[in-house]
């Protein structure tokens, strides 16, 4: 069975895994669909973000769907054949964390794909997986490729929440990579009156305008172009900062309005933050890391037609094409999904 890691920065390696059966509980998948995500880009091309290293070969992935070939004693609700969407998110349960209903903050967190702890948490892009089968939400009326996008929608559905009431707020989505487009339709499904998106990039604005934002600005082209948002101590309630990049969260936080509230989803290391502006206008810094109740409430959102995930599925690459579609998948200009096709 091949699986893919990565051995450090730009060092991509397909190798052979042995197959394991699944145990009580547990259910094994034949994976189909794979989305690359910015996470694995950074693992990828820089061998990690922030303080996040890897020390040791890690398989990549956590954006998977698959259909079941074997259930383990005691699982049911599952068949063979069935697709099911995979949550990548495996809290112990029995921490302090779990048992205040912060299973997101889990101590002894196993999210795939994860080098935060040592040894690392190996990851999904492979051709099977054991998975536990609480992990595993029926994506019926999905195909496999969209039941894949259900980890991407549920980071977007989890900072809404931390966001608060949502009901005709004013929005600003900071950076137009996949989260920021789901986190615009995200928002517009909570209630958002007016969604206005930034980036530097045309063809990610593009997406951004087609799912829903009302405005979209290249910031690249026209720097102050969220300058008359800011007059008279600003104007939107709520800037989802989807980049990861400093500048962008300080426009955000000058077109805020007192009392507004900052999102951040986006990771790429730590950034600066304006305080004194933060101070001033008495504004809400909060983050959002990653979800676990909000990803069978993805599945469904999906599967009721209530968000489209379609349209941002710009390119499919088999396993063994994994080169080209790291490198695709890091050119904003011409893709906004790139998934693995583990069938091919």
């Amino acid at each position: 069975m091949k699986a893919l890691f990565v051995h450090s920065a730009k060092d991509l390696r397909l190798s052979d895994i042995p197959r394991t059966a699944p145990g009580p509980g547990e259910v094994r998948l034949r994976l189909s669909r794979g989305g690359i995500c910015g996470s694995d880009l950074h693992y990828w091309r820089h061998g990690g973000f922030g303080t996040v290293r890897l020390r040791e070969p890690m398989i990549l992935g956590h954006e998977v769907a698959g259909h079941v070939v074997e259930t383990g004693p005691g699982v049911t609700g599952l068949e063979e054949g069935q697709l099911v969407a995979v949550s990548p998110s495996r809290p112990c349960g029995d921490c302090p964390y779990c048992l205040q209903g912060l299973p997101n903050h889990c101590l002894n967190m196993r999210f795939y794909g994860s080098a935060m702890p040592f040894p690392h948490i190996q990851g999904a892009f492979r051709e099977e997986l054991v998975a536990r089968a609480a992990q595993c939400v029926p994506a019926d009326g999905l195909t496999p490729a969209e039941a894949a996008m259900a980890e991407p929608l549920a980071v977007c559905l989890h900072a809404t929440r931390r966001a608060g009431e949502m009901l005709g707020k004013r929005v600003l989505v900071t950076g137009c990579g996949p989260i920021g487009v789901l986190a615009i339709q995200a928002a517009r499904r909570a209630g958002a009156a007016e969604i206005v998106a930034t980036d530097i990039t045309a063809a990610p604005l593009g997406f951004a305008k087609a799912m829903g934002a009302d405005i979209v600005l290249n910031t690249a082209e026209d720097p102050e172009a969220l300058a008359p948002y800011s007059a008279a101590k600003g104007w939107f309630d709520v800037q989802f900062e989807c980049s990861g990049a400093a500048p962008a969260l300080a426009a955000g936080i000058a077109c805020l309005r007192p009392r507004g509230v900052v999102v951040q989803l986006g990771l790429s290391g730590d950034m600066s933050v304006p305080m004194m502006q933060v101070t001033a206008k008495e504004l809400e810094l909060r983050g959002a890391f990653r979800f676990h109740e909000e990803f069978a409430t993805a599945v469904t959102l999906m599967s009721k037609g209530l968000i489209e995930v379609k349209p941002l599925l710009t390119q499919t690459f088999a396993l063994n094409e994994f080169e080209t579609a790291f490198e695709t998948a890091a050119d904003r200009a011409r893709s906004m999904k790139v998934q693995l096709d583990f069938t091919a």
